[in-house]
C-alpha cells in the first residue's frame, strides 16, 4: 500500500514535471502580451513530432541510436520555437489587446495544426522508442521508479534552472519583467516591446516542443496530444499565476501530484474531477493566483 502510494506521488511528480515545461511558457507569455493562445498544446504536439521525426532517423544508427535523445530535445525546442516566432509574426501580433478574438483565432489555429499533422503523419497514433539506457525502472526496496519519468523530471529542473537564469540574470531577462510590470514605461524608456513579445512567444512555444519531446516517452504521438494537455496547462497558469515562473511550479506541482493522489484515492474520472474542484476553492481564496504578479498594466486589464 506504501509502496503503490510513492510510486503514484512520483508519477505524479513526472505529471507535475511536465506540466510545467508545458505551462511556463503560456504563464510568460499569457503575463506579457494577454494572449490567450488555444494553439499552444500544439506547439506541444510539434515538439512530439520533431523527436519522432529524429528518432527515425536514427533508426539504422546501431550502438548511436541512443544520441537522438539530446538531438531530438534541442530539435524540439528549437523547431517548436521556429513555429511559434513565425505564428506570432504572421497571426499573434495582430491580435495584441484583443482577447476574444485571440482566442477564437488560435483555437481555429490550433485545428488547422491538428489537421496539418494527420495529413503529414497520417491520423493513426505513432510510438517513440526509448533507447536502452532509459528503458527499466530504478528499484529502491520493493518501489519501482521508471527511468523515462526520472529524466523527465531532470529535463524539468535544468530547464526551470536556465529559465530562472535567462530572467533574472540577464539583461533581456530584466526587460521582459519590465515590460509585463508596466509596459509603456518600458516602452517610453527606449524598450523594443515588439521585440521582446517575439523573442519570448519563441521561447515559450520551445518549451512546450520539449514538453512535447518528453511526452514521447511515456506515451504515444498523436495529432491531438495536445489537447490532452492544454486544459491542466490553463489551470497551472491561473493557479500559480499568471507571469511567474515559479507560480507555474507550484501550479503544476498543485495539480499533477493533486491529481495522482486522488486517482489513487478514488478513481481516474473522479480524481480529475476532484483537482477540478481543488482549483475552484483556490481561486476563490486567490482569484489571481498564489504568485500573480503585481503590476499597474495587469490590473488595468
Amino acid at each position: 500500500m506504501v509502496e503503490t502510494f510513492i510510486m503514484q506521488a512520483f508519477n505524479g511528480i513526472s505529471l507535475s514535471s511536465i506540466l510545467f515545461l508545458a505551462a511556463v511558457g503560456l504563464a510568460v507569455t499569457f503575463g506579457l502580451m494577454h494572449i490567450i493562445n488555444m494553439a499552444h498544446g500544439e506547439f506541444i504536439m510539434v515538439g512530439a513530432y520533431t523527436a519522432y521525426v529524429v528518432q527515425n532517423a536514427f533508426a539504422g544508427a546501431g550502438a548511436a541510436f541512443g544520441l537522438y535523445v539530446p538531438v531530438a530535445l534541442v530539435l524540439s525546442f528549437a523547431v517548436a520555437a521556429l513555429v511559434g516566432a513565425v505564428v506570432e509574426k504572421l497571426i499573434v501580433s495582430r491580435l495584441y489587446g484583443r482577447v476574444a478574438d485571440s482566442l477564437l483565432v488560435t483555437w481555429g489555429l490550433s485545428l488547422v495544426l491538428q489537421q496539418l499533422a494527420r495529413s503529414i503523419f497520417g491520423s493513426p497514433n505513432v510510438g517513440v522508442t526509448v533507447p536502452g539506457y532509459m528503458e527499466g525502472s530504478l528499484m529502491i526496496g520493493d518501489i519501482a521508479l521508471p527511468y523515462t519519468r526520472i529524466w523527465i523530471l531532470v529535463i524539468a529542473l535544468l530547464c526551470l534552472l536556465a529559465l530562472y537564469l535567462f530572467m533574472f540574470r540577464t539583461r533581456f531577462g530584466r526587460t521582459v519583467r519590465a515590460v509585463m510590470q508596466n509596459r509603456p514605461t518600458a516602452a517610453a524608456l527606449g524598450v523594443n516591446t515588439r521585440r521582446v513579445d517575439s523573442v519570448t512567444f519563441a521561447l515559450g512555444s520551445g518549451l512546450a516542443g520539449l514538453a512535447g519531446c518528453a511526452l514521447t516517452w511515456i506515451g504515444l504521438v498523436g495529432p491531438s496530444l495536445g489537447q490532452n494537455y492544454i486544459t491542466q496547462a490553463f489551470m497551472t497558469v491561473v493557479v500559480g499565476g499568471v507571469g511567474s515562473v515559479f507560480g507555474s511550479v507550484f501550479g503544476a506541482g498543485f495539480i499533477g501530484i493533486g491529481q495522482s493522489i486522488f486517482e489513487f484515492l478514488t478513481d481516474a474520472s473522479l480524481g480529475q474531477a476532484l483537482i477540478f474542484l481543488a482549483v475552484i476553492v483556490l481561486l476563490q481564496f486567490r482569484p489571481k493566483g498564489i504568485f500573480s504578479v503585481s503590476s499597474r498594466s495587469l490590473e488595468d486589464e
